[in-house]
């Protein structure tokens, strides 16, 4: 006979999934063994084939030996930002006391903690690369620390994953081999084509990571057999069996639901049985699963749809309160549901699989799901847990016109923000304005809608401001703000002109004082970093007019100062002026608080050109000590995508500009790999490269410099933003390097008509006249000394030493012997007194050629091989040794 109903039911084997029990068991070996290799291990299947299972078991056989988190995506949270990453460690994180918590986060405490709900957040606005980040930080230290027992982390259900836990499992999992962690990821492949981008591609992109990808295929008729006898007993006969496995297809889940039903309703497991098998199986699913659900009451089923509207993890006394049942009631729905294996636990509940999760919540008809909802957010918010808690269900409100839920929407957009979840702040600002605001508010929403997309979409910034700027109801305050952010996203948008237009035309609507001239200043600012414009001189005359005079007396007359000290600096004015303005604009040798590195009122390109300035001016040192305060500064606040790559980059111009070649390549490389991060062809990813170029080719490597090039696209069409420094003038020099003389002839012709017509004679800068000259000695001896003699009339002006030693460096090759000496002489005297070490270098090596000196060519030796101009050190010794013998 049967067991009864009420018996103990044992758990189901787990059958035909040995190779995957035994690639994750060599994993977890490889986990425990003495390299502590952690990966990546994914099982992909169709819904009920025994992922879950499949994950459970793992996580059992590792538990005395690994320490197991785990966490699942559900239908219903998508919305919800961080939902996977919370369940995984949260409960690692939360019995930590805050010092020890503070310990594990390190400087990103206050950005990565409020993602994780561990604190309150500290700022508006987090950089959810920032973000990321520190989660890495995160998790790596705690990998690190419990090697005695390593994380193994169990994520199922993951094509439901939120869509930043996602971004954040495929860009950690690059890290797994170098730690001792072991994610295993199960999902669903035709689940996850359902739902928006990015969420399919990063499950492609994990699925590629992984060092085990695997796909669970149903059970064998055999198999089958097994599990119907383990469950039934033995007298379960063949028939009944092979019926058993064509109802179900092999499909794991339904065959155990089919099973316990059979045991439910007694049924002798033989042949003459069999044929009521088919109808028994459609209870399992779908419409036969909310048959049986009605079946079980008015009451359970206002339960079970009250928890489907919940989610995950879902409070009995939440649920009751939103099925409008008392305590007791709502606890006897729950066991009649358990009974019917429709859910499991008693507080948290959660739904027995995902299959009848979705069933249901599909069931409820569609106005009272709506309803059900709107009152999930009511009892949400009464429970304290915030608007950004309610937001999920007042996504699923239909529109109201109600105010009321707008303000709440924008409310949780603010929190989103505030934890790094752009997209799920733009995902509440779009349905508050289907609900539609109130006309008053309407731009507004518009406005906040377009900051929220600034960070990941500078296409969807531009379009939600331009609308919002062509409504009325924006305060003047927001009015200039949403036009400069414009301005900045056309900007990043490779629409330098449109944006420069764009500030122009309304600061020219708008009275003078601080809001005119904060667009003011991004309008010639976006004019001096055009490739082009169409009137430079006028420009550089009105920018000189308004700056000059001023001492520095907050943040407007700060920003115009760095913006006149950049572009004197570009047109090679006398460098004290330029070093003078620098100063101006700082406070006591620092951006003054309104224009550092993180301001966004004035942007982080205030202190930046301030810093350029001194690296072509003779001040590297200045220069460096600026940049090494914008690393720290994005470090501590989060910004880890193009602020983060641009500061890098600037720092690797400062040890460039200082002649340390070796530093300067580091933090250019990083420089690059974060650029490579934040997006393509931007206009960090450009200076990384160009300075990149100019500081291999400065260490002998063109093949090297070469292949860069080729793989950036480093060249025509350029950029509309000019590169930093001249990249027709560091292309130039890289074709010389190669031999292609004609080539770099044209390059550089181009370049020099460029700079001339803009009036930019920074022969550091741009020092295309040295280099043509170089090119056109051969064969036109006469234009290449008279470009030698133009560099050297700008390098004079200009004043510093770097400039006019290089200019009399290039004037020697076309002077006689005896003259040449002597300027090389004087060259090596400038240089010396520079902190342009590698241009010292290249200066001695030349004198030491030229007079035949042991002395200046080893000095030049040894100084090349500090700077790691390996090539240079390399020729001076080559030079020593041609000489003859003493």
């Amino acid at each position: 006979m049967l067991p009864s109903r009420a018996e103990h039911r044992p758990p189901a084997p787990l059958l035909e999934r040995e190779p995957e029990l035994a690639a994750a068991a060599h994993a977890v070996e490889a986990l425990t063994g003495p390299g502590a290799t952690g990966g990546l291990l994914v099982f992909r299947g169709e819904a009920g084939i025994g992922k879950t299972t499949l994950l459970a078991e793992i996580g059992r056989r590792a538990a005395g030996r690994c320490t197991v988190l785990s966490g699942k995506g559900g239908e219903t949270v998508t919305s919800v930002p961080f939902h996977v990453l919370r369940q995984l460690l949260v409960p690692a994180l939360l019995p930590l006391p805050e010092a020890r918590l503070r310990e594990l986060f390190g400087d990103r405490f206050d950005l990565t903690a409020p993602a994780l709900g561990l604190a309150a957040p500290s700022a508006p606005l987090a950089d959810p690369r920032g973000v990321r980040d520190g989660l890495d930080r995160v998790v790596a230290r705690l990998a690190e620390e419990r090697r005695a027992q390593p994380l193994l982390v169990l994520v199922d259900d993951a094509h439901w994953a939120d869509t930043e836990s996602l971004h954040w499992l495929a860009e950690f999992a690059d890290r797994l081999p170098g730690l001792p962690l072991l994610i295993v990821l199960a999902h669903r492949a035709d689940a996850a084509a359902e739902r928006p981008e990015p969420a399919p591609a990063l499950l492609r992109r994990l699925d590629r990571q992984a060092r085990l990808t695997s796909t669970l295929r149903a059970l064998t008729e055999d198999a089958t057999a097994d599990l119907a006898r383990a469950a039934l007993g033995d007298r379960t006969d063949g028939p009944f069996c092979r019926e058993v496995w064509a109802v179900t297809g092999g499909n794991p889940y339904e065959t155990v639901e089919l099973l316990a039903t059979v045991r439910d309703r007694m049924l002798e497991p033989v042949a003459r049985s069999a044929g009521r098998l088919r109808d028994l199986g459609a209870s399992a699913r779908g419409s036969g699963l909310v048959a049986r659900l009605e079946g079980l009451g008015t009451a359970a089923t206002r339960f079970a749809w009250a928890a489907a509207v919940l989610g995950t993890d879902i409070p009995l006394k939440l649920a009751a309160s939103l099925a409008g049942l008392p305590a007791d009631e709502a606890a006897v729905c729950a066991a009649r549901l358990r009974e019917a294996r429709i859910v499991t636990g008693s507080d948290p509940l959660e739904f027995a699989h995902p299959l009848v999760a979705t069933a249901v919540y599909r069931s409820i008809p569609p106005a009272a799901r709506t309803a059900l909802h709107g009152r999930a957010a009511w009892a949400v918010t009464q429970e304290g847990l915030g608007p950004a808690a309610a937001a999920r269900h007042l996504l699923e409100v239909h529109p109201d016109d109600d105010p009321e839920l707008v303000g709440q929407l924008r409310e949780a957009a603010r929190e989103h923000l505030a934890v790094g979840a752009p997209d799920a702040a733009r995902r509440c600002l779009e349905r508050a304005l289907q609900e539609p605001p109130p006309p008053d508010a309407y731009a507004e929403v518009l406005y906040e809608l377009g900051c929220a997309a600034l960070l990941t979409s500078p296409a969807a910034t531009v379009r939600h401001l331009r609308s919002a700027l062509d409504l009325p109801g924006l305060a003047p305050d927001l009015r200039t703000d949403a036009t400069y952010r414009l301005g900045q996203a056309l900007a990043h948008s490779n629409e330098l002109g449109e944006a420069s237009a764009t500030v122009a035309a309304e600061a020219a609507r708008i009275p003078p004082g601080r809001a005119r001239t904060r667009l003011e200043a991004a309008h010639l600012m976006y004019e001096s970093f055009r490739a082009t414009e169409d009137d430079p001189h006028g420009r550089s005359r009105r920018l000189a007019a308004r700056a000059d005079h001023l001492a520095g007396d907050g943040d407007a007359e700060r920003a115009l100062l760095s913006l006149r000290a950049f572009d004197a600096m570009l047109r090679g004015e006398d460098a004290a002026l330029v070093l003078d303005l620098c100063d101006r604009a700082l406070l006591d040798g620092r951006p003054a608080p309104g224009v550092s590195w993180t301001d966004t009122e004035w942007g982080f390109e205030t202190p930046a050109m301030i810093g350029i300035a001194y690296a072509f001016t003779d001040r590297p040192d200045r220069a460096r000590d600026l940049f090494e305060e914008a690393v720290r500064a994005y470090e501590i606040s989060g910004w880890s995508g193009a602020h983060l790559a641009f500061a890098h980059t600037l720092l690797g111009l400062a040890h460039r500009r200082a002649g340390d070649l070796t530093r300067a390549e580091a933090f250019l490389r990083e420089g690059l790999r974060l650029a490579d991060r934040a997006g393509r062809g931007l206009a960090v990813q450009w200076d990384a490269v160009c300075l990149l170029v100019d500081t291999l080719l400065a260490r002998g490597r063109p093949g090297e410099a070469r292949e860069l090039a080729d793989a950036y696209a480093f060249g025509p069409p350029w950029p509309s933003a000019m590169v930093l420094p001249d990249g027709p003038c560091v292309r130039g020099r890289l074709l010389l390097a190669e031999g292609r003389t004609r080539e770099a002839a044209d390059e550089l012709e181009a370049a020099g008509r460029a700079s001339e017509a803009r009036g930019r004679h920074n022969g550091i800068w741009a020092p295309w006249a040295c280099d043509l000259a170089r090119a056109l000695a051969p064969d036109d001896p006469g234009r290449a000394a008279a470009l030698a003699g133009l560099a050297g009339t700008h390098a004079e002006r200009f004043g510093t030493a770097t400039a006019r030693g290089e200019a009399l460096r290039c004037a020697a090759l076309f002077a006689a012997p005896g003259e040449a000496a002597g300027l090389l002489a004087e060259a090596v005297r400038l240089l010396e007194s520079s902190p342009s070490a590698y241009e010292h270098a290249l200066a001695r090596h030349d004198h030491g050629v030229a007079t035949g000196s042991r002395a200046e060519l080893s000095r030049a030796a040894a100084l090349a091989a500090a700077c790691g101009a390996d090539a240079l050190a390399a020729r001076a010794h080559r030079a020593l040794s041609e000489l003859p013998a003493r």
